[in-house]
């Protein structure tokens, strides 16, 4: 049996007496304390590049060098190929919802999003994996995989060096896109007919 370095070996075979003042106390089964945690976080080259087009009203992704994927937002590296990007990509900001979901409880620190709304995995044309965003200007319900989305921007007035210039995301009106790489969004077979 592994031991807890932090836990007296005595305590662990029921040896531990506990001091008279405590003999008839209910042990702690858990204890619930507030945590905060800060962090500082540096981009990098490759996620910088796409934050400063964002302020310009560009997508950027990158290619992978070996197997030609396009990657938004940019790492600097292929997630699948495990080697370094370099090639960027300009990508236009239209695409599809490739997954979604409709949440009707408040997020407390998100008191903006009034339930209910829609949150979607949006696949750039031209990009080969999608990224969370919010569907926008549409009931939740009106909702569908493969529906033509575009982008919906910040005025040019406040837009800054941040992907949360993009509002959302709104339906185009475009005939819906037809899913046909299965594997590619976890699945082996198309669904049944």
């Amino acid at each position: 049996m592994e031991t807890d370095p932090l836990v007296p070996p005595a305590a662990l075979s029921g040896e531990v007496t506990l001091p008279p003042a405590l003999a008839d106390a209910e042990p702690v089964q858990s204890v619930c304390t507030p945590i905060r945690l800060s962090y500082t976080y540096t981009p990098g080259r490759a996620l910088s590049r796409y934050l400063r087009a964002m302020a310009g009203k560009r997508i950027l992704g990158e290619r992978c060098p070996v197997t030609g994927q396009v990657f938004v937002p940019p790492r600097g590296v292929s997630p699948l190929g495990g080697t370094a990007t370099s090639e960027s990509v300009e990508l236009p900001d239209t695409g599809y919802v490739e997954s979604f979901n409709i949440t009707r409880v408040p997020i407390e620190r998100r008191p903006d999003l009034k339930p209910p709304y829609c949150s979607a995995w949006i696949v750039l044309d031209g990009a080969s994996v999608g990224f969370l965003g919010l569907v926008i200007n549409i009931a939740p319900e009106e909702v569908r995989i493969g529906m033509r989305v575009r982008a919906v921007w910040k005025p040019d007035d406040e837009l800054e060096t941040s992907a949360a210039n993009i509002l959302g995301w709104e339906p185009t009106g475009e005939s819906d896109e037809v899913i046909t790489d299965y594997e590619r969004i976890g699945r082996a077979d198309p669904p049944p007919s």
